[in-house]
């Protein structure tokens, strides 16, 4: 992997548990690609009655985003603390499945940047299980200023 489990917890705001990707196979200035065994651990905080829902795709691909803009923005591990943002909309989501906690192996996302500027951006993204597309969309992100 090209970054870790360990560095991606220095690059975005999320901690302990909740950051749930584990690494990062590949980036470029547009796209980035992750990999997660995550949803099928039992302490993942985002389950609920025992089970995670696709819909909890949604945070992994937005965990994937965020790294995607430190990461171009040239942030480096432990160099600045993690810059804060939040999903300003949704758009064109599909769901291809019911949960994720039953499916075996990793969970690969994907992200693409459509747009970008310094304090927002829009991506597609998908997560992926295999062959198979469990969720896809768009989101814009807003990075808080001075953050």
């Amino acid at each position: 992997m090209l970054i870790d489990k360990l560095e991606i917890a220095r690059l975005i705001p999320h901690a302990d548990e909740m950051c749930l990707l584990d690494g990062v196979l590949s980036w470029d200035r547009v796209h980035i690609r992750c990999a997660t065994d995550s949803h099928r651990r039992p302490r993942n905080p985002l389950r609920r009655n025992d089970r995670l829902g696709v819909l909890c795709g949604v945070e992994y691909a937005a965990q994937a985003m965020a790294l995607h803009v430190a990461i171009g923005n040239g942030q480096t591990p432990g160099a600045i603390a993690p810059r804060q943002g939040y999903l300003a909309s949704l758009r064109e989501l599909s769901c291809h499945c019911d949960r994720l906690d039953l499916l075996p192996g990793t969970l690969v996302v994907v992200a693409k940047q459509v747009f970008g500027e310094a304090s927002r951006a829009i991506y597609h993204f998908t997560l992926r299980h295999e062959d198979d597309v469990l969720l896809d969309g768009r989101a814009a992100v807003v990075v808080k200023e001075g953050a």
